[in-house]
């Protein structure tokens, strides 16, 4: 996400109103791409849209261990991305790469509505301190076949999870064959938390839509 991929979601979700919902910020990935300009202007549109029904979270932000290279510039940018949340009382939703734990124990200083780690993977040993501050997950393709990722399924209380895609990228393991991801993913992705967690799968679907509502403060059809 930056300013570009920010304007275009909003543009997608006031289109599809009621079925697209955007979430708008600067993607720690893109934050050395980002001119001050452009990151003032990204801030203005979120605070100008606040309003919009359309937009209903801040995100994706956060930091990730890879780009070391930029670590100053994407603590600056999260804190930012975090402090307009705060004002805004807007969720947010985190990429954590590398950096569940510091950011796990750098969000209670923020006084944030609703906080989301999207792909929750490690440390499990955190997995506690989310469910204690009230935080949600996501988990996606790789519910179906990955050991770690089926763990975390198993653990999170399901009042706590909600199921994702991370598209458009591609998985290829079976059964997704390299196809790029869609929403009609989603299905196969909830029978395999419902498999985990030994439960029906409409139970677990019903419980994923009311931990939407819940957490973006939308009522879906």
């Amino acid at each position: 996400m930056d300013l570009e991929t920010s304007i275009r979601s909003l543009k997608l979700a006031e289109q599809y109103s009621g079925m697209v919902y955007a979430a708008l910020g600067i993607h720690p990935w893109n934050v050395n791409a980002v001119t001050e300009d452009e990151f003032q202007q990204t801030i203005e549109l979120v605070s100008e849209k606040r309003q919009n029904k359309a937009l209903i979270a801040i995100g994706e932000i956060g930091l990730d261990h890879k780009y070391v290279e930029i670590w100053d510039k994407q603590l600056m940018v999260f804190n930012e991305m975090l402090r307009l949340a705060e004002k805004l009382d807007l969720p947010v939703i985190i990429h954590s790469r590398g950096t569940t734990e510091q950011i796990v124990e750098m969000l209670p200083s923020y006084n944030l509505k609703k906080v989301l780690l999207h792909w929750f993977s490690n440390p499990i040993s955190v997995l506690s301190k989310v469910v204690e501050n009230g935080y949600y997950i996501t988990e996606g393709p790789p519910t179906v076949y990955s050991n770690g990722i089926r763990e975390v399924a198993r653990r999170i209380p399901l009042t706590n999870l909600l199921t994702e895609t991370d598209g458009p990228i591609r998985f290829f393991k079976q059964p997704f064959d390299g196809k790029k991801t869609t929403p009609a993913f989603i299905p196969t992705v909830v029978k395999a938390i419902a498999e985990i967690k030994k439960v029906d799968a409409t139970l677990v679907a019903e419980q994923i839509k009311k931990n939407f509502e819940a957490f973006f403060g939308v009522k879906l059809n």
